[in-house]
């Protein structure tokens, strides 16, 4: 599978975590670029959840099956396991409980992917120590107060969120401001400092 040049390069890593044939719940799909590269290239079943009209329109304007929805209070109304794969890219640090959107995923999805942006990240303490404002970034873009984010969070604080709600980290890839993966075998502390963004796939 692959992506076009000017697609976020998590959407690459999580369409290669998901098998052909899946049924997938994209939770906060934008656009739909992802659910549309899975269903033409995967012959996945994919529906998704988008808060804007914009964005619903664009994913119908697809042929997507996309209604629009809020994490954090419309995921209550989906049945236990009635999903292969939950996704949420890019999107729990806009949610207003990521916590609570988390074990929804956890229950609807049998496997559930998350990507987000690594507020530990080398760059974002850079900006914090040597300019003392919150740092903008290719993968954080928003000035602190246009900013759609209002739970920034580190590979590691998303590590121990797994631990409380009792997720089973299955994999985990960073991804550093190359595009180019971290390798698995490295510490925590090291996918925290040069991880500009992280893709966890979990499961109960």
């Amino acid at each position: 599978m692959s992506v076009n040049a000017s697609s976020r390069i998590d959407l690459q890593v999580m369409a290669d975590l998901i098998p052909a044939g899946a049924k997938v719940l994209d939770v906060g799909c934008g656009n739909g670029e992802l659910l549309e590269l899975l269903r033409d290239e995967k012959n996945i079943d994919a529906r998704g959840v988008e808060i804007s009209q914009r964005g619903v329109n664009e994913c119908v304007a697809r042929g997507l099956s996309v209604i629009q929805g809020d994490a954090d209070t419309d995921l209550v109304y989906y049945p236990d396991s009635s999903f292969d794969y939950a996704l949420l890219s890019q999107t729990l640090q806009a949610t207003r409980n990521p916590r609570q959107v988390l074990e929804h995923l956890l229950r609807i999805g049998n496997r559930v992917i998350v990507s987000f942006p690594n507020f530990g990240h080398w760059s974002v303490r850079s900006s914090l120590f040597f300019k003392g404002r919150m740092p903008v970034t290719k993968d954080l873009p928003y000035s602190w107060y246009d900013t759609p984010n209002i739970h920034f969070c580190t590979i590691r604080d998303f590590v121990v969120l797994c631990e409380e709600v009792g997720a089973v980290v299955e994999k985990a890839v960073a991804i550093d401001g190359n595009g180019q993966k971290i390798g698995f075998s490295m510490p925590w502390w090291f996918w925290n400092f040069f991880g500009q963004q992280a893709v966890f796939l979990l499961r109960r």
